[in-house]
């Protein structure tokens, strides 16, 4: 028996075939390879028809597949008529939003922020998943993922929420007792405090100093995949840590910490990145556009009340 195929299959389908391969319809619809396959598979299983020839190179449409997509140009014209003549009803967000982070960061800074924006838009639900690790945002079905960090894959669709940069710091006891680095090359002999990064090789720290550059790498008695925990032990005096000036700010203003090596930091901003354009859907642009301005406007208070990055 066939069954009515989805909308978002036969948007997938179209997209495949613009492209005659998976990689250039996933590229086109800021979502994965898998993702395109799987939506393929379900296609061809409702119609019950074989609509793509694949090779190691190339995707050929077979003659069923002819008819599909003709007939999946009309049928998503006309829903795109249809949404257009109620997009009133898409101006407030409604439903389930899934959020992915990662675990400090996720805790101490979005999750706040997440809970104004369901204040402010009571038809919107929200779920935030943290993680240690970077998630594939339409392979797992989320909606957004809010991420510390500019290594971003050009198939993703994102925008920048707010400016943010890592800095090294250090106990006062630590460099009395070890002595402070000189140069970025010193890092190598000191005790660093590792974190296992979303989106870094663990133990490769990655430094600017304008337009120099320059990786060190760095190991220590010490390492975790929580910056928490390495903050604290950096107060401790255990090693020099590389966290955000905001995650350490209050730690820097009382002392506990000091800045070591100031000329040089990593950039690590803050993005959201999504699978789907904005237009597409009301709840994932009103939480981006809603995240962009609460950062705007109280990101330096967060900076001071916040004490964990996690792992970005």
């Amino acid at each position: 028996m066939h069954k009515n195929p989805a909308a978002e299959d036969l948007r997938v389908f179209t997209a495949v075939v613009r492209k005659a391969s998976f990689g250039g319809a996933a590229t086109e619809l800021g979502t994965s390879p898998a993702y395109v396959s799987k939506r393929i598979r379900l296609l061809e299983q409702d119609l019950q028809v074989k609509l793509l020839h694949r090779t190691t190179r190339r995707v050929a449409v077979t003659e069923e597949g002819e008819r599909v997509f003709h007939w999946a140009q009309r049928i998503l014209d006309d829903m795109e008529q249809l949404m257009q003549e109620v997009a009133v009803t898409r101006s407030e967000p409604r439903g389930l939003l899934r959020v992915s982070s990662s675990f400090g960061f996720g805790r101490q800074i979005v999750a706040p922020a997440l809970s104004r924006l369901v204040e402010q838009h009571p038809g919107l639900q929200v779920r935030l998943e943290v993680f240690d690790r970077l998630v594939d945002v339409a392979g797992e079905g989320f909606d957004l993922d809010v991420r510390v960090g500019d290594e971003i894959a050009p198939h993703l669709i994102a925008r920048r929420l707010a400016d943010n940069h890592r800095v090294l710091c250090a106990a006062p006891a630590y460099l009395q007792r070890k002595g402070t680095p000189r140069s970025v090359a010193d890092l190598a002999a000191h005790d660093c405090l590792v974190i296992k990064e979303r989106d870094h090789p663990f133990g490769v720290w990655r430094l600017r100093s304008g337009a120099q550059e320059e990786s060190v790498k760095v190991r220590g008695p010490l390492s975790a995949n929580n910056g928490e925990m390495a903050v604290q032990w950096a107060v401790d005096g255990r090693g020099v840590v590389l966290r955000s000036l905001w995650d350490v700010g209050a730690h820097l203003q009382a002392g506990r910490l000091v800045q070591v090596l100031p000329q040089w930091q990593q950039e690590a901003n803050v993005w959201a990145v999504y699978p789907t354009r904005l237009e597409r859907s009301a709840k994932v642009r009103v939480c981006v556009e809603f995240l962009q301005a609460h950062f705007r406007t109280g990101w330096g208070a967060q900076r001071a009340g916040a004490h964990g990055e996690g792992s970005a």
